[in-house]
């Protein structure tokens, strides 16, 4: 008996080893119910096989057979592994699957319960499905006739100029197998339009508020479908109104008076000022104010007459604002200075104040520029020649005083006898030059010797010629206009009034004046001379007569009388009275034009 128990046992293994193992589960068809005790089965009520689902899926499980469900898990896969979908504890047995969350692709849902009569899980498989969800795209999304930019960034907006009551018209478009509805936010003015849909699709707003105000927004699209999927867009906008205003611009290299009427004006647009809004486009200029003229440069070359000019300018943004008037003065001199002469007071040695120089110049249009024009000096032996051969170059006066200024030297004593040089160099306003011709001052020298006339008399002027009879006595008193510590050396000379030239002076006495006699700037001195001949006698006494002191004035040196020598007899001097025969023709012709009639 246990001999054919034991064949029936082999007998059975073998069949088991012979019959083929369950496959495992798979995406290209639908799973067997896994082995389990439990005589319950679970089965979905969809999707089909092979069917395209979108959006959010409705999942249901029926549980047939005997058992309690007290428990139900719903899982979902792409091939890959499951992911849990939701779980319930009681019926009814559902979830939702959102698809969107999914890639587009084939899934399959798994089931799996929990038969308390049994204790143990039973598992159910869905068809295999795909995913098939399309997200909206957008197609188009613009205002209609901005004035300028692409709005696809802040940097580069669609600009307007609608006014505050106007419309701002919204267009837009998309493709989707479900097109439901799209939305409109972030726009200026008060409130929100609209969502366009569900229902009839006019892909558009025509946004009027009434209040549109300047300023930049970023309009939002918003467009959703019927699967619950959505895209969106952002554009960039600004409104302006304002017109920018003209900056501070250059003219030619300087900004000031021009040298040459071909003249350019710099920073139209770079130094113009548009705030926030559209950006310069432009700029309007004028020489009248009446007729314009556009240019989109930043620079702009004009040519313009001589004199003082307008150039009325205005700035144009992009959506064509335009700003208030400028007026620039654009004033061109193309004339040099023109150089009058030179005031500079007398140069002595004993000068110990600056020297005053003035050099007198003008200039009709922009005027002499003081701050640029300056003044050389130097010091000549003759005063000529091109370069002053004393200081051997010329030197300018570093004061910064322009055309009026003072040459100040540690002493003028050593300049005696050389000669001052000068020339200017006169700038107008606009940068016209003239360098004048050389000028040459002497320097004198400060010490003058001269006989003080009321102070210096002769007591006769008519003698009787001999020793005795013909002597004249002269006092004088020699002057200077500064102490003198020198010696100086004076003499009497006399000669022959009717003398011809070629007769020279005779020398009758000559003095020597002791060193310091002039300390105090006068000496006062006695000359005795005796007339000896009839005649007019020239007298004059001579301070310095070999020039060996270096004076101010040589010519006031001398001083000069005549004494007339004469023998006088005696007896009667004739009457300078009439005689009786004139006296009685006069009385003649006295009466007999009396006695003339009247007309």
């Amino acid at each position: 008996m246990r001999g054919v128990c034991s064949v029936l046992l082999l007998v059975v293994m073998m069949l088991a080893l012979a019959q083929p193992m369950t496959p495992a589960p798979s995406l290209e068809e639908e799973l067997a119910p896994s082995l389990t005790s439990s005589s319950m089965s679970l089965s979905f009520a969809g999707p089909a096989e092979g069917e395209s689902v979108t959006g959010l899926l409705s999942i249901s499980v029926t549980a047939s057979g005997t058992g309690n469900l007290s428990w139900l898990r719903i899982d979902v896969s792409d091939g890959s592994g499951w992911s849990e979908v939701g779980n319930r504890s009681s019926s009814p047995w559902f979830a939702q699957l959102d698809t969107t969350v999914l890639t587009n692709g084939s899934y399959q849902l798994r089931a799996v319960g929990h038969d308390a009569d049994v204790d143990d899980e039973v598992t159910g498989f869905s068809a295999n499905f795909t995913v098939a969800n399309q997200v909206p795209i957008i197609t188009a999304f613009s205002v209609l006739n901005p004035g300028a930019g692409s709005g696809t960034s802040s940097n580069d907006r669609w600009w307007f100029a609608t006014p505050a009551d106007g419309t701002l018209q919204f267009r837009w478009g998309a493709s989707d197998d479900d097109l439901e509805r799209a939305t409109l936010s972030n726009l200026p003015g008060t409130g929100t339009p609209s969502s366009d849909g569900p229902g009839t699709l006019t892909y558009g707003w025509d946004w009027s508020p009434g209040d549109l105000d300047e300023g930049t927004w970023n309009p939002r699209l918003n467009v959703l479908d019927g699967s619950g999927l959505s895209a969106s867009l952002t554009r960039f906008i600004g409104i302006d109104r304002t017109g920018p205003e003209i900056g501070a611009i250059t003219v030619g290299n300087d900004g000031g008076w021009q040298a040459d009427n071909n003249i350019t004006l710099n920073g139209l647009k770079t130094t113009a000022d548009d705030g926030f809004g559209s950006g310069v486009a432009s700029t309007d200029y004028s020489l009248d104010g009446q007729t314009w003229q556009s240019t989109t440069a930043d620079n702009l070359d004009m040519t313009l007459p001589e004199g003082e000019n307008v150039v009325y300018l205005r700035s144009v943004d992009r959506v064509g604002n335009v700003g208030n008037v400028t007026q620039l003065p654009v004033n061109v001199d193309l004339t040099p200075p023109e150089g009058y002469g030179w005031v500079v007071e007398e140069l002595t040695t004993n000068r110990d104040q600056p020297a005053p120089i003035l050099y007198v110049a003008e200039d009709a249009g922009s005027g002499v520029d003081q701050s640029a024009s300056t003044i050389e000096y130097g010091f000549d032996t003759n005063g000529v020649g091109s370069i002053p051969d004393i200081t051997g170059r010329w030197i300018t006066l570093g004061n910064n005083q322009g055309l009026n200024t003072s040459l100040d030297l540690a002493s003028w004593a050593t300049k005696s006898g050389q000669y001052l040089l000068l020339r200017a160099t006169v700038v107008d306003g606009a940068g016209n030059t003239i360098v004048t011709p050389t000028a040459s001052f002497q320097v004198l020298p400060g010490l003058d010797l001269m006989w003080n006339a009321p102070n210096t008399t002769i007591d006769r002027l008519i003698v009787r010629p001999g020793q005795g009879t013909g002597a004249v006595q002269i006092e004088a008193t020699l002057q200077s206009n500064e102490g003198y510590d020198g010696t100086v050396a004076v003499r009497l000379e006399t000669a022959p009034a009717d003398r011809f030239s070629a007769v020279d002076w005779t020398v009758m006495e000559s003095r020597t004046l002791a060193a310091e006699s002039l300390e105090n700037g006068t000496y006062s001195m006695t000359w005795n001379l005796s007339v000896t001949v009839e005649g007019q006698l020239d007298i004059r006494l001579v301070i310095d007569p070999s020039d060996s002191i270096d004076e101010y004035d040589e010519g006031n040196n001398a001083i000069y009388f005549v004494v007339t020598g004469a023998s006088i007899s005696p007896g009667l001097v004739p009457s300078f009275a009439p005689s009786i025969g004139l006296m009685l023709l006069a009385g003649l012709l006295c009466g007999i034009l009396s006695r003339r009639p009247r007309d």
